[in-house]
């Protein structure tokens, strides 16, 4: 009988063996589990109206519709736009998220940084006690010039303190020994962080930048705030649906208050399938950031 082995190359017991098959299933059991409300979403996306309203979400659709989906792709020149101001958004915030976040991480994980704990103190405070939205939108509209441009999708989330909090974390765990032979070479700062720094951090800044490609992906407050409502050529992908679902929710109002079917207005199957076409392309990103993402959050484990 031929012995299984390990990934080392060791030949496993049976006690090992059982383990590992019932982890498997375990796990297997766990991931059906997880899956098992995205599914929903799916078929219930592919329902009508009246199915949902009388017999709830099923895993398979009673009555299979693409109302939904025509009524989201009815304009689809406009949900492409969406689609591409969303990218381009999601793609430039990430980038300069990154480069500005790991950049004030590495100066207040440098030692010799005289004044690093004043400035620790300074992001620490501000994101704890901020002066409120009011203040906050007047000081962004009026002197930061932040209306109807794509900037005012891009900067104002651009810096978050706790993302701030694990890149320093990364870069402490970073020997100074590095860094000391690197400036006895002559190095510079630029070159340490650019050099040593970076890719030392690849695990945190992957899952530093799918969090923060995530924020920007799921943004729709910003153009809320900042955006006219004739400026529709600058709307991202969530404010765009939201628009849409707003619009249809008010559509089935009128219908009711007419003595229209309101069954006709397919309002809750557009719920779920506006979460499908928002949800489907961010989630193709995770299998490209898996290793380091899983890597990232358990840095600091303990270690058997």
């Amino acid at each position: 009988m031929r012995k299984l082995k390990d990934a080392n190359g060791r030949t496993m017991g049976r006690d090992r063996i059982v383990f590992n098959v019932i982890a498997y299933v375990v796990l297997a059991l766990l991931s059906l589990i997880c899956l098992l409300p995205f599914w929903l979403v799916v078929s219930g996306s592919f329902s009508d109206q009246r199915s949902i309203q009388l017999g709830g979400y099923q895993l398979i659709p009673q009555n299979f519709s693409l109302d939904a989906y025509k009524m989201l792709f009815r304009i689809p020149g406009e949900l492409l736009r969406a689609y591409g101001v969303t990218i381009f958004v999601t793609g430039a915030g990430t980038l300069l998220g990154l480069l500005f976040t790991s950049m004030a991480a590495y100066v207040l994980a440098c030692r010799d940084f005289r004044y690093r704990y004043q400035v620790s103190f300074f992001f620490y405070f501000t994101s704890i006690f901020g002066g409120g939205l009011v203040p906050w939108y007047i000081f962004n509209t009026k002197y930061l010039h932040f209306h109807n441009n794509i900037i005012s999708l891009i900067v104002p989330i651009l810096i978050n303190v706790t993302y701030l909090l694990i890149l320093k974390s990364y870069m402490m765990n970073i020997p100074q020994g590095l860094y000391e032979s690197a400036r006895l070479d002559g190095a510079g700062d630029w070159i340490i962080y650019c050099r040593i720094a970076m890719p030392m951090c690849k695990a945190g800044l992957a899952t530093v930048g799918l969090f923060i490609a995530l924020n920007y992906w799921n943004d729709w407050y910003n153009a809320m705030l900042f955006l006219d409502e004739g400026r529709k050529e600058l709307y991202p992908l969530q404010y765009f649906l939201n628009n849409i679902l707003t619009k249809a929710q008010a559509l089935n109002a009128a219908a009711a208050r007419s003595g229209i079917p309101a069954s006709d207005v397919p309002s809750e199957p557009m719920k779920l399938a506006m979460t499908v076409v928002a949800t489907g392309p961010i989630v193709l990103l995770y299998p490209f950031l898996q290793k380091y993402f899983v890597k990232g959050v358990t840095i600091g484990a303990v270690k058997g």
